[in-house]
């Protein structure tokens, strides 16, 4: 059975959760304490030498990196194909969106770690920065229902939860009612979970 290394308060943690929830994929959680930095220690720092959340394993395959993950398990365990589809343009529109999901997207993770967490970071620079995506989204959103093909795909997942946690870092999302609209569809997803900060539809 698969092993995630995962710690609830974590959205790229949730990422991989909410996906295999929503394919039905029976796992084995491993829980990791991030506000004890245990992530950080030698034992973790083994099998991850970055120190990330989360990992995933599966038989004798580790991976690292939330946006790595989604794609191995939509390859490996979605029998419907849509949410990674093979061609190459589906592909790379997804791609740009994991992209983003695991870079500009983050800095509302940030605010949300200087808000929660009371990490030294510059809360301004990274409320900007967020706040710059997401009207990059906002406008990509218009007519659309979600970010690529027309259907969810890991575009969506890896972009979702922390647009839908921004408000923990201080970011009002009410500018952004493509975006609003989108984190509701979402939640309505077969399967859909929650985490503390994202409740249910």
């Amino acid at each position: 059975m698969p092993k995630l290394y995962d710690c609830d308060i974590s959205g790229s943690c949730y990422k991989i959760r909410l996906f295999l929830n929503i394919l039905d994929v029976p796992y084995d959680a491993e829980p990791v304490d991030f506000v004890s930095k245990a992530h950080k220690t030698a034992s973790y720092l083994a099998l991850n030498p970055f120190g990330g959340i989360p990992i995933f394993e599966d038989g004798d395959l580790r991976l690292r990196d939330a946006q790595a993950i989604l794609i191995y398990i939509a390859r490996k365990y979605d029998k419907s194909g849509s949410w990674f589809p093979e061609d190459a343009r589906s592909q790379g529109q997804i791609a740009q969106w994991l992209s983003t999901g695991g870079g500009e997207v983050m800095n509302a993770a940030g605010a949300r770690l200087v808000k929660v967490l009371n990490y030294p970071l510059d809360l301004a620079k990274l409320q900007a920065g967020a706040n710059r995506v997401f009207g990059i989204m906002d406008a990509h959103l218009a007519g659309r229902e979600f970010l690529e093909l027309g259907h969810p795909t890991i575009a969506d997942i890896a972009c979702f939860p922390y647009t839908a946690l921004a408000g923990e870092g201080g970011i009002d999302l009410a500018p952004y009612p493509n975006v609003l609209a989108w984190i509701e569809r979402m939640k309505r997803l077969p399967g859909f979970i929650s985490m503390p900060g994202i409740c249910k539809a």
